[in-house]
C-alpha cells in the first residue's frame, strides 16, 4: 500500500523533475511513511511512497522488468500475486523480490495492458514501456484506489490524492461550478470530475494509455454490468456464495504485518471477523468505536458478536468534539466531502492503527446484496399512471415550500428511475427545495434526471439490479471507497475490503434480486448464505448504518458555525442562492424541517472554500 505521483511527457529537466516529485510525495507521506522511490528519465517521472505490507524488506518501488525496460510504481495489493508469479515462472520471468508489484511488471511483458484483467486486488498503477515509450495509467475495477489527472500543455501529471497535484507550476485553482452542484446533490464529486476545472479522476475500472506520438486515450476495461444468472437455484447460490466468500476473505489475509478488522457488529463486518476466525490460527484483532449517545452507538452489539466470534476486540466509546475534528475532517478530502460517517471512520482507523497496519471491513455488502432500505421504498411502490404522475408534479410545484405533503407529491411525480435518485441525491432547483444559483444548473436539473446516464446503462435488467448497478458505479466509488481510503491512509492504516473481491461481487451482482430482497428482508440470500458462520442475532439484527448525531451537531456544538453560513460574505453564495439558503437555515432553526444533511453540505462547502480561498 502507497500513494504514486507522477509526470508524463514532461520537458522540464532532470534535477527539477526529482524536486517535483519529491514535493508531490511529501504532501501523501501517510499514505507511505516507510519509504519513497522515484524513476525519472526523458518522457517520465514517478515516484512513490510505500507502507510496507508484502516483501517488507525487498519491495520498495520503482520496480522493473529484467533489462530494466518496464518499470512500476502502484497503490494497492495484488492478491493472487503467488499463483501470477509461478505462472511467469514457468513462461521464463526471473523475479528479483517476492514484492506483489513484481507480477505486474512481467504480467505487462507477457500479455500487455491484459495484465490488468489477471490482477485480483485492488490498485492504482502506473507503468512505464521505456522501448515502446507507451504510458499505462490504471484503476481497479470497483475503483477502492483513487487515481486523480492533470493534462496540461502536452503534459499529463497524475498523483493518488489532489493535493499532490496543487503543487505543479500553473495548477488550476479554479473551482468547476458543474462539481459544486454535483457535490450539493450527492454530498461527493463524482468521478470523472472533481472540484478543480481542468483536473479529473480516472474512473474506475479504466485505464489510460500515453505515447509522446499519439497522446492518450483512456478505456474502460472492465464494466460492473454482468448478466443476472436466473438458472440457480437458492441452493446453488448459497453454495457457491459460501465458497467464494471464503476464497475472497482467505486471499484478503495476505500480509507480514499485523492485521485485523473493524467490526460493527453488523451483518457484512461481523461475516468479514466469522470468516478471518475460522481461516486464521489465532484470535482475530477487532476494532470498535462508539458514541455517548446511545441511539448511534453501535459498540455493545459489536462487543457481543467479538464475545461469541472469540476475538480480541478493542472498543473505545467517544464523545468527539466535532468543532475541535471539523476543519481537518474537511481538508483530508482535498474537495468537499460530506458523508458525516467519515467521522466514526477516521476515528476507528486510529484505534485500529495503534495495533495494526491492515484492517479489513464490511464495505459493498449492501450494494451487492440490495442492503439499503430505499431499495425497497421505490420497488414497494408502483409508478403512479401517467396522469396521476403530471398531476402530482402541477400541483407539487405550485405548492409553498415546507407546506406538509408538498414533498410526498413531488415524490408521486416522478418515475422509479426518479423516485431512486431522490433518496441519493438532494435537490437542486431552488423550486424542489434546493439552494443552487439558477444560472448554474442546465435543463435537466431535476432530481430525477441526476442519473440518467448511468440508467441507460442498466437498460435490460429489472429495476432492482438496476438501483444496484447505479450505486455501484457511483455511490460505491465516489462516497464509501473515498471515505475508507482517505480516512485510513490518513492514519497510515491500509484498508481492505473482501466484500469487493471481483470474483465474488461479479457473482453476487448476477444475483436476481428476488434473490437479495425477499418478504421485506433485505440481503436474504447473503444471510442464508451465512448460516452457522455468523452469531445467529447478527442475521435478524436491523441495519443501522455508521450514523453520527448529525442534527444533534448542526444545533449544538455546530451551531456557531452554520451561522457563518447566513453571512453574506460566505464563498457559498457565488453557487448557492441567498434567499434559498436563508429559508433552509430558518425552517431547520424553526424545528419545521430536519434539514441537518442539507446545511452539513452547506456548511463542509463553507469551509472547503474558506480554506482553500480560490
Amino acid at each position: 500500500m502507497c500513494g504514486i505521483v507522477g509526470l508524463l511527457g514532461s520537458p522540464r529537466p532532470e534535477a527539477e523533475l526529482h524536486q517535483t516529485l519529491s514535493a508531490m510525495c511529501g504532501t501523501i507521506r501517510h499514505r507511505g511513511p516507510d519509504g519513497e522511490g522515484h524513476l525519472v528519465e526523458p518522457l517520465v517521472a514517478m515516484g512513490m511512497r510505500r507502507l510496507s505490507i508484502i516483501d517488507v524488506a525487498g519491495g520498495d518501488q520503482p520496480i522493473g522488468s529484467e533489462d530494466g525496460q518496464v518499470q512500476v510504481v502502484f497503490n494497492g495489493e495484488i492478491y493472487n500475486y503467488r499463483r501470477l508469479r509461478r505462472e511467469l515462472e514457468q513462461a521464463g520471468h526471473t523475479f528479483k523480490t517476492h514484492s506483489d508489484t513484481e507480477v505486474i511488471v512481467h504480467g505487462y511483458e507477457e500479455w500487455g495492458h491484459r495484465v490488468l484483467d489477471r490482477l485480483r486486488g485492488m490498485f492504482a498503477i502506473a507503468l512505464w514501456d521505456r522501448r515502446r515509450r507507451r504510458a499505462l495509467l490504471a484503476r481497479d475495477r470497483l475503483g477502492i484506489k483513487p487515481l486523480y489527472l492533470w493534462r496540461h500543455a502536452g503534459e499529463i501529471a497524475f498523483a493518488s490524492e489532489l493535493k499532490a497535484l496543487e503543487l505543479l507550476p500553473g495548477f488550476p485553482a479554479e473551482v468547476d461550478p458543474l462539481a459544486v452542484t454535483r457535490y450539493l446533490a450527492f454530498g461527493y464529486v463524482p468521478d470523472p470530475l472533481t472540484i478543480w476545472a481542468g483536473v479529473e479522476k480516472l474512473p474506475p475500472g479504466h485505464y489510460l494509455e500515453w505515447n509522446a506520438e499519439q497522446g492518450a486515450r483512456v478505456v474502460q476495461w472492465w464494466s460492473p454490468a454482468v448478466p443476472v444468472n436466473t438458472g440457480l437455484t437458492v441452493e446453488d447460490a448459497v453454495s457457491e456464495l459460501r465458497r467464494l466468500f471464503e476464497d475472497a476473505v482467505a486471499c484478503h489475509l495476505e500480509s507480514e504485518v499485523p492485521l485485523g478488522a473493524f467490526l460493527s457488529g453488523g451483518v457484512d463486518s461481523s461475516a468479514v471477523v466469522a470468516q478471518m476466525q475460522r481461516l486464521m490460527d489465532r484470535p482475530v484483532d477487532t476494532f470498535t468505536i462508539g458514541f455517548s449517545e446511545e441511539a448511534f452507538d453501535e459498540s455493545p452489539h459489536a462487543a457481543q458478536v467479538a464475545r461469541a466470534i472469540g476475538t480480541v476486540h478493542t472498543e473505545r466509546r467517544l464523545n468527539p468534539d466535532i468543532d475541535a475534528l471539523i476543519e481537518e475532517l474537511v481538508l483530508a478530502f482535498d474537495e468537499p466531502f460530506a458523508d458525516s460517517s467519515a467521522l466514526p471512520t477516521w476515528l476507528v482507523s486510529r484505534l485500529a492503527r495503534e495495533k495494526v497496519t491492515v484492517a479489513l471491513s464490511g464495505d459493498g455488502g449492501d450494494e451487492l446484496f440490495g442492503g439499503y432500505t430505499r431499495y425497497g421504498e421505490v420497488l414497494d411502490r408502483p409508478d403512479a399512471p401517467p396522469a396521476l404522475r403530471r398531476l402530482a408534479a402541477l400541483v407539487g410545484r405550485r405548492l409553498p415550500h415546507g407546506l406538509f405533503g408538498r414533498n410526498a407529491l413531488l415524490n408521486r411525480s416522478r418515475s422509479a428511475e426518479g423516485r431512486f435518485a431522490s433518496t441519493v441525491a438532494l435537490p437542486l432547483l431552488i423550486e424542489e427545495g434546493g439552494t443552487v444559483r439558477p444560472a448554474l444548473l442546465a435543463d435537466d436539473a431535476r432530481i430525477e434526471n441526476l442519473l440518467d446516464d448511468l440508467f441507460a446503462k442498466t437498460s435490460g435488467l429489472d429495476l432492482g439490479a438496476r438501483m444496484a448497478l447505479v450505486d455501484v458505479m457511483s455511490y460505491l466509488p465516489g462516497d464509501i471507497l473515498t471515505k475508507v481510503d482517505r480516512m485510513s491512509m490518513q492514519v497510515s492504516l491500509e484498508a481492505r475490503v473482501p466484500l469487493l473481491d471481483h470474483h465474488f461481487a461479479e457473482f453476487a451482482l448476477g444475483l436476481p434480486h428476488a434473490l437479495k430482497r425477499r418478504d421485506g428482508e433485505t440481503k436474504w440470500i447473503f444471510r442464508r448464505a451465512l448460516e452457522g458462520l455468523v452469531p445467529a442475532p447478527v442475521l435478524t439484527k436491523p441495519k443501522q448504518g455508521f450514523a453520527v448525531p448529525l442534527v444533534h451537531w448542526v444545533r449544538g456544538p455546530l451551531r456557531h458555525r452554520t451561522a457563518a453560513l447566513a453571512d453574506p460574505g460566505s464563498p457559498i453564495y457565488r453557487y448557492c442562492d441567498p434567499d434559498a439558503t436563508a429559508r433552509i437555515l430558518d425552517e431547520h432553526r424553526r424545528g419545521r424541517r430536519d434539514h441537518s444533511v442539507q446545511i452539513w453540505r452547506l456548511l463542509v462547502l463553507h469551509l472547503w472554500l474558506v480554506a482553500r480561498r480560490p
